[in-house]
């Protein structure tokens, strides 16, 4: 049976199925999921509620609208913003997206339709993304004034290299979804419209492994990066002594031998 809190007007996060899955809507529908200072407010919340909820082993971020992810920033909000507002509005926006970005868990964004600016950013924050036909993404941010401030500038390198990263933002084109994959802004696809289910499916078979182990990869997965191969193993060291004498780790090798699904305790 799947449960649902909300956070503010606009996010919601679904529980219960898949087990151990947690899915985090944005469900601003009337505005493609444009990023308000509420939007963003209520998404910082909801991601801090996640990051200490130990049940939880993998987050899908999905959008309840049916021709968009997110459009990014809401720039009808900003026009009537004043410069003193704004930068009061910042460490909010920050919030939100640096929310997504250090989820301890492993995270899926499912994207179909737009996916733009801010929106697009959301899904860089995540560890995959699983995008159907329909997406198409950019960071469009150069073309009315500004730059990606979302984490693009840093996270867009990461996946496609700095030359590639550069010619995207510059240039601030939209990337349909076939040269999105083979670029490699885009991790998996699906079928038109089945982007949220391939996703929770991903979600589901990652959540059956051990969360103690999940959430040592990543950070050792996310600490490593940029790092010289010396000081990543290290990182790789300091992660694996973290899980080696878990509960954990006992339980998977107990059940290995077994023959048996493993009953993990978490610890």
């Amino acid at each position: 049976m799947t449960a649902e809190t909300r956070y503010g007007e606009w996010v919601a996060v679904r529980t219960g199925e898949p087990a151990h899955v947690a899915e985090l809507v944005l469900d601003r529908p009337k505005a493609m999921n444009a990023v308000s200072t509420e939007l963003a407010r209520s998404l910082a919340e909801a991601c801090a509620a996640l990051a200490a909820d130990r049940d939880v082993r993998v987050v899908v971020l999905s959008s309840s609208h049916e021709r968009a992810f997110c459009v990014g920033a809401d720039l009808k909000e900003r026009n009537a913003l004043t410069d003193a507002e704004l930068a009061r509005q910042r460490p909010l926006a920050r919030a939100a997206y640096t929310g997504v970005l250090e989820l301890p868990q492993p995270t899926v964004a499912a994207v179909h339709g737009f996916a733009l600016g801010g929106g697009f950013e959301l899904a860089l924050a995540c560890d995959l993304i699983v995008a159907d036909p329909t997406a198409v993404v950019g960071l469009p941010e150069v073309s009315v004034g500004v730059i990606p401030g979302g984490g693009g500038t840093q996270l867009l390198p990461r996946r496609v290299g700095a030359a590639r990263a550069a010619e995207l933002i510059f240039s601030a084109r939209r990337v349909e979804a076939a040269e999105a994959r083979e670029l490699g802004l885009v991790d998996l696809p699906a079928a038109e419209g089945a982007d949220r289910t391939e996703a929770l499916e991903l979600a589901g078979r990652i959540a059956a492994h051990s969360p103690v182990g999940l959430r040592a990869a990543k950070r050792a997965l996310r600490t490593g990066w940029g790092m010289d191969l010396r000081a990543g193993l290290e990182v790789e060291d300091a992660a694996w002594r973290s899980v080696a004498f878990s509960g954990d780790r006992a339980e998977g090798v107990a059940a290995f031998n077994e023959k048996r699904k493993p009953d993990w305790p978490g610890e």
